[in-house]
């Protein structure tokens, strides 16, 4: 006999999706609760919205938080340092891959912030022996 855990999201009294983890269980939870205070924001907006128009863009926005948090300025968009993406940016005209581009693209990543301070750290002692 196999036992199955599962995690069901109930609204209102409703059973409104089933999840086999807490933790997707809880998000999707977490974005109806979103939607709901979006809902009722827009209740209150001076533009007239019909009750599926208000619902349906609420759980949009919802879905969706980061893109908007960034479209608020309210957070900082992710640099994207994927692979695909080296390989978007070294492509040329014709589609080809250019390798020298995308060794350019690979080698102009920022420092992190302990090469540089290692860097630093190094030059303070190269300065402190040259003093002595």
């Amino acid at each position: 006999m196999a036992v199955e855990s599962r995690f069901v999201v109930i609204r209102h009294g409703v059973e409104v999706e089933t999840f086999m983890d807490k933790k997707a269980a809880d998000e999707y939870d977490k974005m109806l609760d979103m939607a709901d205070n979006l809902s009722e924001m827009f209740e209150q907006a001076p533009v007239e919205l019909s009750e599926d128009m208000r619902e349906e863009l609420s759980v949009y926005l919802a879905q969706n938080r980061e893109s908007v948090l960034i479209a608020l300025q309210a957070k900082k968009a992710k640099v994207q340092t994927s692979k695909a993406a080296v390989v978007d940016k070294a492509k040329n005209a014709s589609g080809k891959v250019d390798v020298s581009e995308a060794n350019k693209v690979t080698k102009a990543e920022p420092k992190t912030k302990a090469a540089t301070t290692k860097t630093t750290t190094k030059k303070a002692a190269a300065k402190d022996k040259s003093a002595a």
